[in-house]
């Protein structure tokens, strides 16, 4: 049967499964372009998700480890800056305490019903990967510069300079190196007009807790030890 034959929703249903899928990210590779980093990066910082109910959780896991969700009943259990409400749009990928998922496993847990990120503290801190939750979806800090570098596995923050080198001056930044301290990472897109402050992505932990774009002072950076690093993996040209 030729497709001006084909029943209207037959039809759509197959337009729509041939259709490009916007929220996908390249796969595992050796090697990526800057372009294709910051594309990533850009994606995780747009992916639209509808918070539910039983996307929240403040309390065991039923798996023994403690969750945190970033919603905005968050100060009433010690902390602040949750964002997300359930029935209100969201933008930007949860914050998840060891997460590594994509747009699309993000999305997709979320249909399941998981748990909607998990804050760091530092009884995560001291746990290290135990206190992964295995009910919750998101990406920590380390999780995000991971897939926009195309590894096949996360890389934390004390793993990602083994793979790096060092760079000698601030100056020598491009778009998709990073700015590493020994608990946080973020992946630099450029400098701002006045050279003063950094353009950058990252999965934040206090007080963004999701995937965002940000404007920070160097003097800031430098203050907190970050320091310039660059992927050998990372090419120049598309």
């Amino acid at each position: 049967m030729s497709a001006r034959f084909l029943p209207a929703t037959l039809l759509c249903a197959l337009l729509v499964s041939c259709a490009p899928d916007p929220w996908a990210i390249p796969g595992p590779s050796k090697s990526v372009t800057r372009a294709d980093a910051i594309r990533t990066a850009y994606l995780y910082s747009k992916v639209p998700w509808m918070p539910e109910e039983r996307h929240r959780l403040h309390g065991d896991d039923g798996r023994g480890v403690l969750v945190h969700t970033p919603d905005i009943t968050l100060s009433r259990h010690g902390y602040s800056n949750g964002w997300w409400q359930p029935g209100v749009p969201a933008i930007g990928m949860a914050y998840q305490w060891g997460g590594f998922d994509t747009p699309r496993s993000f999305l997709k847990s979320l249909d399941r019903g998981e748990l909607a990120g998990d804050i760091s503290t530092s009884e995560k801190r001291r746990l290290d990967d135990a206190g992964t939750s295995t009910r919750a979806c998101g990406i920590d800090c380390s999780g995000f510069v991971s897939r926009c570098w195309r590894l096949s596995t996360p890389h934390s923050t004390r793993k990602l300079p083994s793979i790096c080198d060092r760079l000698d001056s601030w100056s020598e930044l491009r778009p998709g190196d990073i700015l590493l301290n020994d608990r946080h990472v973020v992946l630099f897109k450029a400098w701002d007009t006045c050279g003063k402050q950094v353009l950058v992505y990252e999965s934040g932990p206090f007080p963004v807790w999701r995937v965002n774009a940000a404007s920070i002072p160097v003097k800031k950076l430098l203050a907190e030890g970050y320091q310039p690093w660059r992927y050998r993996g990372i090419g120049e040209e598309d």
